[in-house]
């Protein structure tokens, strides 16, 4: 399709013979005088109608937009144009014109006349067909070569399609392809075969022929082509002129466009001239006016900028480090706000980033040196914290610069005081003694060990004491730390919880308006930016003085405050010092004193609610590291003693006492830093150990002597054992305190009383059972020992079990001591003394129970084997004398004849040794066990008499033997019945005679 009537390509069919081509020409064009007829160009509809356009004629006659907005004009008629000319379905195109859009279904219907339409006549179709005359021509002509497809039948269209198609065939498919190249040479051979031709260099008539036969054919294929390609043409011609008559008429319709905006511009001009150049230059003089009011507020803003670095060095002689932060800070915001460009002060916010790293380094400095001074001054003040208002204003400060590790700084200097405690202790101690040379002796370890037990043990309690005043002083400090950190969470969740509902009520307030009016609600400030970007500012004018209207804005009370700073600094030095003072008040209270406009920044300054609950917990493990670094160092003390065995070689009384001070710190320091600290306690444990293997192993040495040098012989009771023994009835399990013996004490007892029986003992078992309460008062004053000591005891107690078993039982009393044989005296007294042993077993068990925790019982085990063990021990002694006066029955009664004189010399020895064992253990044993000793003895007597009496052939038939017999028995009865205790002692004699069968 061309682009206008001056270029738009005709056919011409040509008169030429075969093989000619159909030449296509262009309009001529029309001299540049010449005279076209065109329609009058109308203006374009004016989307103000009422507003006079400058014509005689009023109104324009086009339909307005504006006026008929709500009715239906010409410009609602809409069509779709390629779904009318594009339909294959018809042979005329203009039949499916609505049936396209509207469907198949339409019909057409009589089209009543529009009363807003004009009555077209065929007047306004003169220029028109003028214009189109010589194009109709040509179109004529066309039509006489080639018919149009109206005239054409059905049948004839249908033979054309079908020779065209013939025809086509008739041309190779080489030509048809679309990669078709004759670049390529396989398609170049194709097409032009060379084969044809004669490779000689002659020419003969035969290639001749052939080279125009080919050419001829390779005509042929083109007036095929191009028949076929015209005749397409012809049938599709009527489309081609109504496009070129719509390009016509676009062409018509863009220079009334053009001349309609021409229009426009020259009335909008002359509006222009006459409304707008007048009041446009009071508001551009407005503008100038508020351009210059705010470039004199730029400049203020600017001399008080450039005052800040005077007024922070101010601020730093007098240690305001919080106020010089502030400064600094809300100086470097107007930089970025206000003063964003100016090239005067392109190196001031460098400056002041150099500022702040000195001011970090400062604060770090100033804490540094007020932790050192405030951890070792003297404990002879007193324990308030020093410079509370210092310490407040330096914590804050470092909040705000987010150096959160200045508890590490406060940890270290922390740690070297309490190194140099126990220093100047030491130092102090050994000044006043004048047996350690302190040239000679450098260390303080060294010196320490040439310390008496006395004078150490006044060092490590004047440790201990200067130690509680040293975390009670630093408990004071952090707590004074923790307050400000907590302060600062909590006006920062106190912020944030009223902020949160102010911006809630203002959402609920636009959605309300926005519901209520059915658009979205202005932001704040936007009417009047709307107002005055109509007046005539200019957007960021307007935004600059919708912001002076509607509020001050976030850097104007920063503006204020660096002012009234640079005031500050300006002035003389009592104005200074009382801006000093005024920073001072305002570090004192950290959130409530901070000035409006500069919480929101100082907030975000701030660190997070997450750190400063870290930082909060950091100071309660700081106080717990205080107490466990105290307890280390008391160990060094502790251990310095001990390297040389110092304290394992303590009296029971020395190690107690230390035991108790270590116990008392423990819980001292416990209570106050809420902190169960082990290492010292741990220490004591370790020396706690080694104090009871030595004090074990000296009551186990000091056993087994008394035991080796032990007769076996009853022991005469001080009265001073007797009052052990009571004490221990009356229920308290401690060693009694030694009183010293005067003319008027009792004299000693021969018998030991515990709960009314009496206990014929040994020594040994007199001091081992004080060795059993000096173990019970260990775990009483050394409670964390209790096991230890436990396994302890019950190893002594199987010592002297074992040892005095090998010592009479064994006989190994006849080559320690020199005895000359172990009587049944003997045997009856040890007898006697295990059961004393026996019956405190349970007592013991009972006690250390109640200083074991519940998942040690277990251990108590061990005084239930010892139990066993000794029980077993005297039944063997039981046993043993049973033996010594069976082995006397079997010697005497083998002898044993029935005969004359009676009772016979048999029977009179056997009531004689039965007197001699009545007398020994009548004193030692209780009735009870004296009875039950001498029924079974009187079993083995019968045993042997039935035997020998069977052996001798008696039998109780009422003879002669029989009734000798009897009168033995009944001597012998007699007289062991005559003996103590046994008077009502079954001996059950017949049981001598054998029963008859």
């Amino acid at each position: 399709m061309a682009s206008g009537p001056r270029s738009s390509p005709i056919v011409q069919p040509s008169t030429g013979t075969g093989g000619a081509r159909e030449g296509l020409f262009r309009k001529p064009r029309e001299p540049a005088g010449s005279s076209r007829h065109y329609r009058p160009s109308r203006s374009l509809p004016d989307v103000c109608p009422k507003e006079p356009t400058g014509n005689a004629r009023g109104l324009c006659e086009g339909p307005s937009v504006v006026a008929d907005q709500h009715r239906w004009t010409v410009y609602c008629s809409k069509v779709n144009l390629p779904a009318a000319l594009n339909d294959p379905r018809l042979a005329k195109r203009e039949s499916d014109f609505f049936t396209k859009t509207w469907g198949v279904d339409f019909t057409e219907g009589e089209v009543l006349p529009a009363p807003s339409l004009a009555t077209i006549t065929a007047e306004h179709f003169s220029a028109y067909l003028q214009e189109t005359a010589q194009r109709e021509k040509i179109h004529e002509r066309c039509k006489n070569v080639c018919p149009s497809k109206d005239d054409l039948s059905l049948p004839s269209i249908t033979s054309d399609h079908d020779k065209a198609k013939e025809e086509l065939e008739q041309v190779p498919k080489i030509f048809m392809r679309p990669d078709f190249v004759l670049n390529d040479p396989a398609t170049f051979n194709a097409v032009l075969p060379w084969t044809h031709f004669s490779v000689a260099g002659g020419k003969n008539s035969c290639d001749g022929a052939s080279s125009r036969l080919l050419q001829e054919k390779l005509s042929h294929y083109l007036d095929v082509v191009e028949v076929s390609i015209a005749r397409q043409i012809s049938l599709r011609s009527e489309a081609f002129f109504h496009a070129m008559s719509s390009q016509h008429e676009l062409q018509d319709r863009l220079r009334e466009t053009a001349g309609a905006v021409a229009e426009l511009r020259a009335r909008t001009a002359a509006v222009g001239r006459v409304m707008c150049r007048g009041p446009l230059r009071v508001l551009r003089d407005a503008v100038a006016r508020g351009n210059c009011v705010r470039l004199h507020d730029k400049l203020k803003l600017m001399a008080a900028v450039q005052q800040t670095q005077p007024t922070v060095q101010l601020l730093l002689s007098s240690s305001e480090f919080v106020g010089a932060l502030e400064l600094i800070n809300t100086t470097k915001e107007v930089l970025q706000q206000e003063l964003q460009g100016i090239h005067s002060f392109r190196h001031l916010g460098s400056q002041l980033c150099e500022m702040e790293k000195l001011i970090d380094k400062m604060m770090v400095a100033d804490f540094t040196t007020y932790s050192r001074s405030d951890l070792n001054r003297s404990f002879e003040e007193d324990n308030q914290v020093l410079e509370k208002d210092r310490l407040q204003s330096l914590v804050f400060g470092l909040l705000r610069q987010r150096k959160l590790d200045f508890l590490d700084i406060y940890s270290e200097e922390m740690m070297q005081a309490a190194k140099g405690i126990v220093r100047q202790r030491v130092l102090q101690l050994v000044s006043q003694i004048e047996e350690i040379d302190t040239d000679t002796v450098v260390k303080l370890q060294d010196q320490m060990r040439l310390m008496s037990f006395t004078q150490w043990f006044e060092l490590l309690e004047c440790v201990f004491e200067h130690f509680i005043l040293f975390l009670t002083r630093i408990k004071a400090t952090l707590n004074v730390i923790r307050n400000v950190v907590l302060e600062v969470l909590d006006s920062s969740q106190r912020n944030r919880l009223t902020t949160t509902p102010a911006d809630a009520d203002c959402v609920e307030d636009e959605d309300e308006d926005e519901e209520e009016s059915g658009e979205p609600a202005l932001q704040p400030g936007e009417a009047e930016l709307a107002y005055l970007t109509h007046e005539g500012f200019f957007i960021s004018d307007a935004l600059n003085h919708a912001e002076r209207r509607s509020g001050t804005p976030a850097g104007t009370q920063g503006k204020a405050q660096i002012q009234t700073q640079a005031e500050a600094s300006g002035s003389d030095s009592a104005s200074g010092t009382t801006e000093s003072s005024s920073s001072r008040e305002r570090t004192t209270n950290t959130t409530s004193s901070l000035p409006p406009g500069g919480t929101a920044s100082l907030e975000d300054l701030m660190p997070s609610d997450l750190e400063l609950g870290r930082v909060a917990n950091n100071i309660q493990e700081l106080l717990h590291s205080a107490s466990d670094i105290s307890h280390d160092r008391c160990v060094k003390v502790l251990l310095a003693k001990a390297k040389d065995g110092s304290l394992e070689r303590l009296s029971s009384a020395e190690f107690v006492c230390v035991s108790r001070a270590v116990e008392r710190f423990a819980k001292d320091t416990e209570a106050l830093c809420y902190r169960r600290s082990v290492s010292l306690r741990g220490a004591l444990q370790s020396q706690a150990n080694r104090f009871v293997h030595r004090f074990h192993e000296e009551r186990k040495t000091k056993l087994s002597l008394l035991l080796d040098t032990e007769r076996w012989k009853q022991a005469e009771v001080p009265a001073e054992f007797q009052h052990l023994v009571d004490t221990i009835a009356s229920g308290h399990i401690t060693l009694p305190e030694r009183k010293h013996t005067g003319p008027d004490d009792k004299k000693p007892n021969e018998f030991l009383l515990v709960d009314g029986q009496k206990y014929a003992v040994v020594g040994t078992v007199l001091l081992l059972i004080r060795i059993f309460l000096e173990y019970c008062q260990c775990v009483n004053d050394i409670p964390s020992i209790t096991t230890d000591m436990l396994t302890r005891l019950s190893d002594l107690l199987k010592h002297f079990n074992s040892r005095s078993c090998q010592l009479v039982l064994g006989a190994g009393a006849l080559q320690v001591v020199g005895l000359k044989t172990i009587t049944t005296k003997n045997l009856a007294l040890v007898s006697r003394c295990l059961q004393l042993v026996v019956h405190y077993i349970p007592i013991m068990r009972a006690h250390f129970e109640t200083k074991l925790q519940p998942k040690q019982y277990s251990i108590l085990r061990h005084f239930d084997h010892i139990t066993k063990d000794y029980n077993d021990h005297i039944a063997e002694i039981s046993a043993k004398l049973v033996a010594i006066m069976d082995g006397l029955f079997e010697r005497v009664l083998s002898k044993y004849e029935v005969k004359a004189p009676m009772p016979s010399l048999c029977f009179r020895n056997v009531c004689k040794q039965m007197n001699k064992m009545h007398e020994a253990i009548c004193d030692l044993l209780p009735e009870e066990q004296t009875q039950m000793l001498f029924l079974r003895i009187n079993a083995s007597f019968k045993l042997h008499l039935k035997r020998q009496l069977a052996r001798l052939g008696v039998v109780n038939d009422g003879g002669p033997q029989h009734g000798l017999v009897v009168v033995d028995v009944a001597f012998y009865t007699e007289n062991v019945q005559a003996l103590r205790s046994l008077e009502h002692l079954d001996l059950n004699m017949p049981e001598i005679w054998e029963q008859k069968r």
